[in-house]
């Protein structure tokens, strides 16, 4: 990907991020799942919902991405996010979309549930826990630190 279409995609995920937190979501980007894939953005709500979010520089970046079907089984929403000239056309009706910018985003059609099953969800949940933590301990603690032995 050029620099210009992932500074783009920064960009999209940070309004995103701050979208779900107004609906309730706390959220992670670039969030690996089971299945080696990477997804962009992935958020939980206190009721233990997921939603992935599959951001879109361009319709280019749409046009050669399959992936994100394998993304259904691990959400129990899914929304494309695109920007503002983005032709809204190419997403498929049955997913939901965002149309984002660095500051915000609005959701211009809801998601098909897919209602994640119990076993996986907790998967996810824990694998989303563990990352959070990992990132968070990774940003506060010196580099010294992590590999000192007492």
């Amino acid at each position: 990907m050029s620099a210009p279409r992932a500074d783009k995609a920064v960009r999209l995920a940070q309004g995103v991020q701050k979208l779900l937190l107004d609906l309730g979501y706390d959220s992670l980007t670039e969030v690996k799942l089971r299945i080696r894939r990477r997804v962009d953005v992935m958020g939980i709500d206190e009721k233990g919902r997921i939603i992935i979010v599959e951001v879109k520089s361009g319709p280019a970046d749409y046009r050669v991405d399959e992936k994100w079907r394998e993304y259904l089984d691990f959400c129990d929403e899914f929304y494309f996010a695109v920007d503002a000239d983005f032709p809204q056309g190419l997403i498929p009706p049955e997913n939901g979309l965002i149309v984002a910018d660095s500051f915000g985003g609005v959701i211009l059609r809801p998601s098909s549930d897919f209602n994640l099953n119990a076993a996986r969800r907790r998967n996810v949940t824990l694998r989303f826990a563990r990352i959070a933590a990992r990132r968070l301990f990774d940003a506060e603690t010196p580099i010294k630190e992590k590999f000192d032995v007492f």
